[in-house]
């Protein structure tokens, strides 16, 4: 079993070097993007007050190209959204989402080139699993999306190259983000000071509650699709 996930992991690293480069980097960057952003906005509070509706759909079509990069976080995303267009900018934070996952997954395909799947044939227990998991898209889609820990950018790239259908993964993707989104959004409606939310979004009670809510619901969420998936491959006897 340890030769087995050695081997695993030395060709996955050796045939995907490329890939999960790009992964490791859409976990650093929010960092960075998140800095850039406090920065401009303590610089230029008013930078984003009084736009034009040509500016404002400006402001939605580079907040979806930054989120696709992992520039930005949907987390600031939403809350600056609020903050500055209230409620009227809401579709314009959705319509943001939908092109960032739309591009994430552009870019997630044209990057890997189907390699992983290509090697995970050589592993039939895990490519039988992968397999399970693609007939349930709908709920693990749906589940990722909700966890506002789990980075909306590297989940992007890892659907994508899993083989995730494109139609199906950007509606679950928009109806899986909806939750905490709203949640944010209306965070960032009700903010007196945009930048000490952003440092601090989970600060109160109330945020806690939720935010430890949707985690929890992400997680069980998740560990139950993986687990179902999992039995249902034990039990038709696939093995490595």
């Amino acid at each position: 079993m340890f030769t087995q996930l050695m081997n695993f992991l030395r060709e996955l690293f050796q045939k995907n070097f490329s890939t999960l480069l790009t992964m490791g980097l859409l976990l650093a960057v929010p960092l960075l993007g998140s800095a850039i952003v406090l920065g401009v906005l303590y610089e230029s509070p008013t930078l984003l007050q009084h736009l034009s509706l040509g500016q404002s759909l400006l402001y939605f079509a580079v907040a979806g190209l930054t989120m696709a990069l992992a520039l930005t976080p949907t987390t600031f995303v939403a809350i600056i959204s609020g903050y500055y267009f209230g409620w009227m900018g809401l579709p314009g934070m959705v319509a943001a989402y939908a092109l960032a996952a739309a591009l994430g997954y552009e870019l997630a395909r044209r990057l890997d080139h189907g390699k992983l799947r290509t090697m995970l044939h050589h592993f039939p227990k895990a490519d039988a699993v992968l397999a399970e998991l693609q007939t349930q898209s709908w709920p693990l889609i749906i589940l990722t999306r909700l966890s506002p820990v789990l980075p909306f950018a590297l989940m992007t790239f890892v659907l994508a190259i899993v083989g995730v259908l494109r139609r199906r993964f950007l509606a679950a993707s928009v109806l899986g983000m909806l939750p905490r989104s709203l949640f944010f959004y209306w965070l960032g409606t009700k903010a007196q000071d945009v930048l000490a939310l952003l440092r601090d979004p989970d600060e109160g009670a109330l945020s806690k509650l939720v935010l430890v809510g949707l985690v929890a619901a992400s997680l069980f969420g998740l560990y139950w699709v993986f687990n179902r998936a999992l039995q249902k491959v034990l039990r038709r006897g696939v093995t490595d």
